[in-house]
């Protein structure tokens, strides 16, 4: 089995190299593992990310050591370049690298170099070689905010690999029980419930969020919809919203932001009815010209629901939704597509009646009339979906207590 993963692993490599070519990410993620040279350190503290939603995750916990410790050198590594060119100057590392391919000399080389005294991975992300180095090396290696699903590798006849990938974990902190029976279904017992440090995060965030000038002068005291991380279909659907509100404000916030989505985004609302966020500084036009507000950079997100009445979610009619939470925090009512089973907080939230999933435009359009049309079930909502985030910090302070260097 591990001559099956070490061939796949290299598939893997030569499938984006060949991809690289003609893909954006794919050149950032082969051209980033090259010719690397690892700073050198002693007793440093690894916190693995595999994109920009799992450092926003893990964030919490990371800002803790970095102010418990200030002494000590944090390293960070993504695999993901949508997580590493956001965040590779960020202060709460010393450094921050991709995660190199998962290989016997690659790990060794890489702890050879950083010395970690522990390791913390956020979520998911079990890679064979560099967990089984940590563990020849008897460094601690733990997993926060974990997740388990019946469906998972680990689980199946043919799993045994991956079973043995978590023998290699000190312990597991994981966000609810079926994660923990189903690992104790497989004999690990390092493992306790300490829920999902992301609640820790947007709750902090709605508690004091960065204020953006510029997009409260474009809300202008208007009620405001939010599509947050969307892709283009999701754009088709919620671009029909426009005509329909022409009270409101919209702002989109696409998930890739490229001049072909960016443009193709446009194409589908009303003619001359949208701005982009940077052209405010240069657009000399009031801002009141512009019903829809177009956001062409990455990393405002979580500040931009501060200013919103009804968010979208994007991602529901494709792999599975984004983030939720950092809209409910301040809040809002969360409508998103059918694809949020794997997603607990989505769960939730629909069990709460915070949160609605749609299957189309007609659905979209009824769900925005439902909540609209009762100014009083309106207000309880919202309230429902902000007591259940705050209902559910607490995580990072369980994890602090328990790992100690």
């Amino acid at each position: 089995m591990l001559l099956i993963y070490n061939i796949a692993l290299r598939l893997y490599y030569c499938a984006v190299f060949t991809v690289s070519f003609f893909n954006g990410k794919a050149k950032l993620w082969v051209s980033g593992r090259r010719n690397i040279s690892y700073k050198k350190y002693e007793q440093s503290i690894w916190f693995h990310f595999a994109s920009l939603g799992e450092f926003e995750q893990g964030r919490p916990v990371l800002e803790y050591y970095r102010e418990k410790y200030p002494d000590k050198k944090i390293v960070i590594t993504f695999f993901s370049p949508s997580g590493y060119e956001i965040r590779k100057n960020t202060p709460l590392a010393d450094a921050v690298y991709y995660l190199p391919l998962d290989t016997a000399a690659n790990a060794r080389n890489f702890i050879d170099a950083i010395q970690p005294a522990i390791a913390i991975f956020t979520k998911y992300e079990y890679w064979y070689h560099f967990f089984n180095e940590l563990n020849k090396r008897e460094i601690p290696l733990y997993i926060i905010s974990g997740i388990f699903r019946p469906e998972q590798v680990f689980f199946k006849w043919y799993g045994s690999l991956h079973r043995k990938i978590l023998s290699f974990v000190t312990w597991f902190f994981v966000q609810d029980e079926r994660s923990t029976e189903l690992l104790k279904n497989l004999g690990i017992e390092n493992v306790s419930i300490s829920g999902d440090t992301r609640f820790d995060r947007v709750w902090a965030n709605a508690q004091q969020p960065k204020e953006l000038q510029p997009v409260n002068d474009f809300k202008n005291g208007r009620k405001v919809f939010i599509a947050g991380s969307t892709w283009p279909d999701d754009e088709v659907l919620t671009a029909a919203l426009v005509n329909d509100y022409a009270d409101w404000k919209f702002i989109f916030a696409p998930h890739e932001i490229s001049e072909e989505k960016i443009t193709k985004l446009i194409s589908l609302l009303p003619f001359n009815s949208a701005i982009r966020y940077s052209q405010l500084a240069t657009d000399h036009l009031p801002l009141t010209n512009y019903q829809t507000l177009i956001i062409d950079n990455i990393g405002m997100l979580s500040s931009l629901y501060q200013y919103g009445d009804l968010a979208y979610i994007g991602g529901g009619f494709g792999v599975g939704i984004h983030n939720t939470l950092e809209a409910a925090a301040f809040g809002l009512p969360v409508i998103f597509g059918p694809n949020y089973s794997r997603f607990k907080e989505a769960n939730d939230l629909v069990t709460l009646q915070a949160g609605y999933s749609i299957n189309d435009e007609a659905e979209l359009k009824s769900t925005v009339a439902y909540l609209l049309e009762n100014g009083e079930r309106y207000k309880t909502i919202c309230q429902k979906a902000a007591a259940y985030v705050q209902e559910h910090t607490g995580a990072t302070a369980t994890i602090v207590e328990h790992i100690k260097l």
